[in-house]
């Protein structure tokens, strides 16, 4: 009985020798994106993800907008309509997402109401539908497209919008409550 209790004793005695050994894999933690890089991959995927919904939305005949137009200016052939230029149409969007993604955190990143991302979103729609529109020549003038198309793009640019801004504004507060508790436990010592 007597060597069962030794026996534990040593057990935990290593134990919390092994929890405080820094040196240790389990003791390590990975070390969190900055908040400028979490923006970033914010943007980036955000882009992606709602440059390819449109995809699917274009390919389902709900936008006659075709998502590769992002490549007019740009981009001289009938590769834009290929495998291809759908996959270089969905990066551009990401890596322009990227600056959007930053606009939104320079911004309006201490806003946390869902409805500011929304906002931001549509401010979007209508920048590229009336301001940026002589880019894109092909793109028929907005009183031109159908209400399918309109109430489309509107949809996928506030659900981008919501995605971003919510996301940064999110993180934002995080770690905004996270140095408040830290001030407030430094103050407790």
């Amino acid at each position: 009985m007597a060597d069962n209790k030794n026996q534990q004793e040593k057990f935990d005695q290593l134990r919390n020798e092994g929890k405080s050994n820094p040196k240790l894999e389990q003791n390590q933690s990975d070390k969190p994106l900055s908040f400028i890089a979490m923006v970033v991959v914010t943007g980036l995927f955000g882009g992606i993800l709602w440059s390819a919904i449109g995809y699917l939305c274009y390919f389902f005949s709900f936008t006659k907008i075709e998502p590769n137009i992002i490549l007019e200016p740009w981009a001289v052939g009938d590769w834009k309509d290929t495998w291809i230029g759908i996959v270089i149409s969905i990066l551009a969007y990401g890596i322009l997402s990227i600056g959007v993604a930053l606009v939104y955190y320079g911004l309006m990143r201490k806003l946390t109401s869902m409805w500011v991302g929304i906002a931001y979103g549509l401010g979007l729609f209508l920048v590229v539908f009336f301001i940026l529109k002589p880019l894109f020549p092909s793109m028929p003038a907005f009183t031109d497209l159908e209400y399918d198309t309109i109430i489309t793009n509107a949809c996928l640019y506030a659900l981008f919008g919501l995605f971003v801004g919510y996301s940064i504004s999110y993180e934002e507060n995080e770690l905004r409550h996270q140095d408040e508790k830290e001030r407030s436990d430094e103050v407790v010592q």
